[in-house]
């Protein structure tokens, strides 16, 4: 068997990812064993992981890919503050250090990262993808389709922001793109940075708060900041920004045509932040429907696969699908920097050797679960050694007293089987509860999230009621897409609560689901199939059998600034840290009520600060 690793770092989100001719074995991201958000550390853990769990070393792997190209990245970083000079000084002189230090020489880097695994590791194994190749690749290799348009929109890769190519069999070809420093995901990391959130990480932030507000400085964004044409090719005033010379995202300039400050951390959210995130929503919305139904006309290509880190704006992605233009859809569950290490692999194998390429019916991501996996005796001992109190239960007494707890409104810590790649909880490490109930979504934001209370939690559904209590068509089983509730599903507001504005729509009971519908009625739906998670599946299918309701909450097992757990230690302290109330691991039951107090963890100083 040939292997290919693909390794993606030294940015954000660090991962790893192995095939094994051409079939993907495994892929995770560095923060899930570090416990550091976003990570952009050499995965070293990842490749440990990855190695040990495929009974592998270092040297068994033929080929190791960087999802990007170092030389190329420092040319466009040079060439821009030459460009802006003298004006980006000080932030050259806080950056080349770096570059010259470390980054320039990033393969030297990596074979000497790679030499503390084995220091008989050999470098000539190590080669480097193109950034947006490896996000167009991470996206069409695993897709179902034979071909396909694969739009990648991101920050920045090494020059490219923006980038067309077209998939066949098991070739990628490059047809258009744009370049830095005109950015869609850098225009929206700027109103990130703009309301008090913090770019690379909150973004997804702003769309949760977009439908508080209106979208009245729309057209504002659209006269003075960004020039866009019917095709969707864009220009941004750089007079606006400071991302290509300074040490923050925008200028003066930026904060004077909206005459309000920039908003720190600390200070409430009002009204005019709503709005702002309701307006750059509206302006991403309504350039990458333009950029796609250009493209549709120019190509007539029925498939469409997305990916980048703007990819995870599932509202974005939901304006497309509502286009009606494309017959299939396909966006890389791992679209940012972490699917790149993926990404890197897949390109080497099809698009650099000519491998050919057997097409999944509906994806080769094996639904996304491919990281660390515990079996039952290494969860009891893991348990025994913290000290816990749990009982052992075969798998349909689990799901039945699961089920039982939900209804009694108590919140689940849900660990099963593989970890999910991507930020995305799938239903393997989620916090799961009762979406009938009114006062979850506040209860699980403030007492077990311990993050903003404006943030809506997802859906998952079973895969056969989707249409049913959704406005969806297509699967959506990486939560990569928002549907509106059936209006059959909806409860009629009284004539003081359609009047309310901004966070004071929060607690108004919109459906018979309301802990997971936003204030406009949307959500984030995951659709739940047998086949890729059969546990999972069977839960919400007995919660289904006794309320009538095919859904449960699914919101991520962590608290806000903390990665995703990923193993039984993990799971545990978050139980231990946070006000949820049961925790299921493996087929462990563990009540929060027979723990002992003395192994209570203070996670809001922990992770909140």
């Amino acid at each position: 068997m040939q292997y290919i690793l693909g390794i993606s770092s030294f940015y954000h989100d660090s991962a790893a990812a192995l095939l094994g001719d051409g079939k993907i074995l495994a892929a995770v991201q560095e923060e899930r064993f570090t416990r550091i958000k976003n990570d952009a550390s050499f995965p070293i853990n990842s490749i440990l992981y990855i190695l040990r769990s495929n009974n592998l070393n270092l040297n068994s792997i033929d080929k190791i890919i960087f999802y990007e190209k170092p030389f190329l990245k420092f040319e466009r970083i040079l060439e821009t503050y030459l460009a802006e000079s003298p004006k980006g000084f000080n932030s050259f002189r806080i950056s080349m250090p770096i570059w010259l230090k470390e980054k320039l020489f990033q393969k030297k880097l990596i074979i000497d990262e790679l030499k503390k695994i084995d220091n008989k590791f050999e470098g000539n194994k190590v080669f480097f993808s193109q950034h947006h190749l490896s996000h167009a690749s991470s996206a069409f290799f695993p897709s179902p389709f034979n071909e396909a348009l694969v739009l990648t929109l991101d920050g920045v890769g090494e020059w490219s922001t923006t980038s067309v190519y077209i998939g066949k069999e098991n070739k990628l070809s490059l047809l258009k793109n744009i370049d830095f420093p005109h950015s869609l995901g850098l225009l929206y990391s700027a109103f990130t940075y703009y309301i008090g959130f913090k770019v690379n990480s909150d973004e997804y932030k702003v769309m949760g708060l977009a439908p508080y507000g209106k979208d009245k400085y729309k057209k504002i964004i659209l006269e003075k900041i960004v020039n866009l044409k019917d095709d969707g090719s864009f220009r941004l005033d750089m007079s606006y920004f400071n991302y290509t010379s300074g040490l923050t995202m925008i200028s003066s300039k930026f904060v004077k045509l909206f005459q309000e400050p920039i908003r720190s951390s600390q200070e409430k959210i009002t009204q005019f932040h709503m709005d702002i995130a309701s307006s750059i929503q509206s302006v991403i919305n309504e350039i990458i429907v333009k950029i796609t139904t250009s493209l549709y006309k120019d190509y007539k290509i029925n498939n469409l696969c997305l990916a980048g880190g703007v990819a995870l704006n599932c509202v974005a992605n939901s304006e497309i699908v509502k286009s009606n233009l494309f017959k299939k859809i396909w966006i890389q569950p791992a679209s940012g920097d972490a699917g790149g290490a993926l990404g890197a692999a897949l390109a080497y194998w099809y698009n650099e050797l000519g491998n050919q390429r057997i097409i999944k019916e509906n994806d080769s991501m094996q639904g996304s679960y491919l990281g660390p996996q515990y079996s039952q005796n290494q969860i009891e001992n893991s348990l025994v050694k913290l000290g816990a109190n749990f009982e052992v239960f075969d798998e349909d007494i689990i799901l039945d007293k699961t089920v039982e707890e939900i209804m009694k409104g108590q919140a689940i810590g849900w660990f099963q089987g593989k970890m999910e790649f991507g930020p995305r909880a799938l239903g393997a490490r989620s916090i799961l509860a009762d979406p009938r109930n009114e006062k979850m979504q506040r209860l699980l934001n403030l007492k077990i999230k311990f993050r903003e209370s404006f943030r809506p939690f997802a859906p998952s559904v079973l895969k056969e009621f989707a249409e049913d209590w959704f406005e969806i068509k297509n699967e959506s089983p990486y939560m990569l897409l928002v549907a509106d509730v059936k209006k059959n599903k909806r409860k009629k507001l009284l004539s003081s609560e359609k009047n309310l504005f901004g966070i004071e729509k929060l607690n108004i009971n919109r459906s018979e689901i309301p802990a997971v519908t936003h204030v406009d009625y949307s959500a984030r739906v995951q659709t739940i199939n047998k086949d890729s998670n059969k546990k999972y599946y069977n839960l919400i299918n007995k919660f289904h059998n006794k309320t009538g309701i095919p859904v449960l909450i699914n919101t991520s097992f962590n608290v806000r600034n903390e990665p995703i757990v990923c193993t039984p230690e993990d799971a545990y302290n978050c139980f231990m840290g946070t006000d949820l109330n049961i925790l299921v691991i493996g087929n462990c039951f563990l009540k929060k009520e027979n723990q002992d107090s003395k192994l209570k963890k203070d996670y809001k100083k922990k992770f909140i600060g």
